[in-house]
């Protein structure tokens, strides 16, 4: 029953009282199943890859009325697995007068960020890989190491279409991080806590409900930070060829595929866990199995809308994604950490008094605020394009060319 209930639980005692009867001290056994732990999560996260490559594909086709893969496997399921003998087989370029270290370098610590987010996800109240305190700092910290990775890979390509790509890395990337921190900042203050499974379980009331600006928010800027459509200025084809991954071919660029779809999914497993309660469910904390899979219907729903806004909106011109970030995500997000913060310090001292239910008055207090900062937003916004709407209307003076005749000396 201790197996069906909570299996890697079970695994890991059951390695441990092995390791300890082999001779091994406890910290040594213990090193080895943490080590053990992480190369299963991390093929687990690579293998993943592979299910959400083809699943994108098929919604991609469903959505815009195709087929999608349907001849390798049952429903095209194995299409995945030919594309990566092809890109595993490809050759190797390197450009010439390219930095080698760090060309080189970059696609690893594309995957690597990615990986590293990983080990402070909780899958279950049980099994999670490593408890950290400040758990949403580390994830913030690693993270940003995908950002560098980018601006690696443009740099030392010796190419001016991937140093572009570099370029707009730093001002798209950098920008976002942002409002991305600010709304973070929310289920922090909420918790009272920085450790990712203490967020968690003081979800007693989904951080959605009480806060679903802070989600969006947060929703909207890790899609930028992706840098997947319609955010995806960092390797505009139209525009950069391909950008900062132009010189970059087999398996070199196919690390960066696979970071990319692994992040889109992070980020999805990010968003369930810090605003959608991650693992809590009914019969989640007697059967952690049942938290396992909460975790991952509620990671899969939002990746669908992560999906569905990557087929359906157009890339989105590079000075009004910064003005949307300097202009309106970040000042929002400012407005909503100050009120959560002086709103919650204020629940503080007055819900202990009540008689009432304080879960729900709390939830009701914050939904209000937000609220409120929803409809002043959407009023400012209205004023402001009824302020802008007259001068876009005003007629532009024409520009009418001198005539020219090819009997001009000054020709």
């Amino acid at each position: 029953m201790a197996f069906l209930s909570d299996p890697i639980s079970f695994i890991g005692n059951w390695l441990m009282t092995l390791l300890l009867g082999w001779g091994m001290t406890e910290a040594a056994a213990t090193a080895v199943i943490k080590f053990i732990g992480a190369g299963v999560v991390g093929t687990f996260s690579l293998a993943l890859v592979i299910f959400t490559i083809w699943l994108e594909r098929k919604l991609y086709a469903r959505i815009q009325d195709r087929l999608g893969p349907n001849r390798v496997g049952p429903w095209g399921i194995f299409q995945t697995f030919p594309d990566m003998i092809k890109i595993f087989t490809k050759e190797y370029i390197t450009p010439d007068g390219a930095d080698k270290i760090v060309y080189n370098l970059a696609p690893i610590l594309a995957v690597m960020a990615v990986l590293l987010v990983w080990a402070v996800i909780p899958y279950a109240p049980t099994v999670v890989g490593t408890e950290v305190n400040v758990g949403v700092l580390y994830i913030l910290a690693v993270s940003a190491i995908g950002t560098l990775s980018i601006i690696l890979a443009g740099w030392s390509s010796n190419n001016k279409y991937a140093l572009l790509g570099a370029f707009r890395t730093v001002s798209q990337l950098v920008a976002f991080e942002i409002p991305l921190v600010l709304s973070l900042l929310v289920p922090v203050l909420l918790a009272q806590s920085m450790g990712v499974n203490s967020i968690v379980r003081s979800q007693d009331v989904w951080f959605v409900v009480l806060s679903p600006l802070a989600a969006l928010l947060f929703f909207l800027s890790s899609q930028a930070e992706i840098g997947r459509a319609p955010f995806d200025l960092l390797e505009a084809e139209s525009e950069l060829v391909a950008g900062y991954q132009t010189e970059y071919s087999g398996l070199k660029f196919g690390m960066f595929y696979v970071g990319e779809f692994l992040h889109a999914f992070t980020v999805s497993a990010l968003t369930a866990t810090l605003f959608f309660g991650g693992w809590r469910g009914p019969g989640a904390e007697q059967f952690p199995i049942l938290g396992i899979a909460y975790f991952f219907v509620k990671t899969f729903i939002i990746y669908f809308f992560v999906i569905v806004l990557r087929i359906t909106m157009p890339r989105v011109r590079i000075d009004h994604l910064l003005n949307f970030n300097w202009k309106f995500l970040t000042p929002v997000a400012l407005v909503l950490l100050i009120a959560t913060a002086l709103v919650e310090k204020a629940l503080q001292a007055v819900l202990p008094g009540l008689a009432v239910n304080p879960a729900l008055v709390r939830a009701l207090v914050h939904f209000g605020v937000n609220l409120l900062i929803a409809l002043g937003t959407f009023a400012w916004l209205r004023r402001s394009s009824q302020r802008e709407r007259p001068r876009v209307a005003e007629p532009r003076p024409t520009i009418v060319a001198p005539k020219t005749s090819l009997s001009d000396p000054s020709l």
